[in-house]
């Protein structure tokens, strides 16, 4: 009887191994710089060529983990202990050993025991070629799989927890008596959260809202404790298994990846430098003393339509834009690169602000503070032509243009918010801007923007009294 030969990954002495694969294109190093660089706000694609990956694979991770950050590469994590070797480490011993230096020769050289060395070159080993060779990405492979302490959530280990919030998530909507019931229908108007027209969110609980029923519903089991954090974990990180992913179009977002914080703040126009930000804006603006300042804006209707707002921040006195729809607006595809059919892309609202604003005198045209919207990609053009510097507000920050926020909840009184805009002529419009400049303002000590307006002027255009 012949003496069977043993297989080589049983002499390497670790746990079996069941469809491994192949190892990673990445190892922990550039999963390290990938979501770092998601911290900060960059894309998935950005991250990726930072780390040197191939986007798809940024894309892929940034997927997978639903847009979180793995426990390991969080802020908070700890760094790795300096008992286990690194990767830079196990580079320096597959270098050495093909150099065919000795386990003992090794470990001398890398200050490592020489019992972590061949404890290393027999477990980490590759052996698919029918040997024990040592390689590096391969060993480290191995060793981060060996590392990885899979600990099941409490919505996997706890059946009664994981039924009562899908079906709050689910939308079930139950009476007092424990009955079930139908809940709202709730018409689809096509204007928000993109296809997703069945709007289960109507009926479902948020999981905040779960996470502090629970205490009341279940107040003597405390087995029935979740954080919403975890239910948003279970919904949104693959491979977690709790929750049913198709469970995210119960939020009222519908979003299926969370958005990292920092990518928000970056968001913005190549257009906007930081030279034109509303940090650079004059002193003299913020004080209200010097007129000419103007805040702008657009306030959007139905089917794409919209009007263009410009209040003088001194004398609230508020001019319209009329932006009609140009020729072929829903009968034709648009044109790539070319001008916006819904009448106010760049081209249309340039034109318009330049045909309002140079009605005015020179010394009432300074500046003009808008958001950072794609009509205002022309402001370098606006500047020659209507001689007013551009200035631009904060993402996401309406409080910036406060006075034309409250400007546009008044024209709201005009234009409530879903009708079509496109059906109020130029007349129409300014009939809309009279009536707002001849009603008296408790801030201008209940004189109208009209008055305060043709009062600024008169003082401006008296001679100066000069003493011989």
């Amino acid at each position: 009887m012949t003496r069977l030969k043993r297989r080589r990954s049983d002499r390497s002495g670790r746990a079996p191994l069941h469809s491994p694969g192949r190892p990673p294109v990445a190892g922990r190093d550039e999963l390290r710089r990938f979501w770092a660089a998601i911290a900060l706000g960059l894309s998935s694609e950005d991250a990726a060529a930072g780390a040197n990956v191939p986007q798809a694979v940024g894309a892929r991770w940034f997927r997978k983990a639903g847009g979180m950050p793995p426990a390991m590469f969080g802020t908070s994590a700890r760094p790795l202990s300096g008992r286990y070797l690194s990767f830079a480490e196990r580079e320096q011993i597959a270098l050495l050993r093909a150099q065919g230096c000795t386990v003992q020769e090794v470990a001398r050289q890398i200050g490592r025991a020489a019992s972590t060395i061949s404890r290393e070159l027999r477990r980490n080993a590759a052996t698919r070629s029918g040997g024990l060779e040592y390689r590096a990405s391969t060993a480290q492979w191995h060793a981060e799989r060996s590392a990885r302490r899979p600990k099941q959530t409490k919505l996997v280990l706890n059946a009664t927890l994981q039924a009562y919030v899908q079906d709050r998530l689910a939308g079930l909507v139950e009476a007092p008596s424990g009955v079930s019931v139908p809940g709202p229908s709730v018409a689809w108007k096509g204007r928000r959260h993109g296809p997703r027209q069945y709007r289960r969110w109507a009926r479902a609980w948020s999981p905040e809202q779960i996470a502090r029923r629970l205490p009341v519903d279940f107040p003597d089991d405390i087995t029935m404790r979740i954080s919403h954090e975890a239910i948003y974990q279970a919904l949104f990180v693959q491979g977690r298994g709790a929750l049913r992913r198709e469970l995210t179009a119960c939020l009222r977002t519908g979003r299926v990846l969370r958005m990292p914080r920092a990518r928000t703040r970056r968001r913005g126009k190549n257009f906007v430098s930081s030279e034109i930000m509303i940090s650079q804006r004059p002193a003299e603006v913020a004080d209200r003393a010097v007129p000419g300042h103007w805040e702008g804006d657009l306030i959007l209707g139905l089917g794409s339509s919209a009007i263009g707002t410009l209040v003088e921040r001194t004398t609230r006195f508020t001019m319209l834009l009329h932006l009609p729809r140009m020729t072929g607006h829903g009968k034709k595809a648009r044109v790539k690169n070319g001008p916006a059919l819904a009448g106010h892309g760049a081209e249309a609202v340039c034109h318009a602000i330049t045909r309002t604003i140079t009605t005015l005198p020179e010394q009432l045209r300074r500046s003009l503070t808008w958001d950072q919207g794609a009509e205002m990609a022309q402001h370098a053009r606006l500047k020659i032509d209507a001689g007013l510097q551009v200035y631009f507000c904060d993402p996401q920050s309406p409080w910036q243009r406060a006075t034309n926020e409250n400007t546009n909840g008044l024209l709201r009184q005009y234009f409530p918010k879903g009708t079509d805009l496109s059906g109020h002529s130029a007349d129409e419009i300014a009939a809309v801007a009279a009536a707002l400049n001849t009603r008296p303002r408790k801030t201008l000590k209940w004189k109208t923007p009209a008055e305060a307006l043709d009062e600024l002027l008169r003082s401006a255009n008296e001679p100066v009294a000069t003493t011989a």
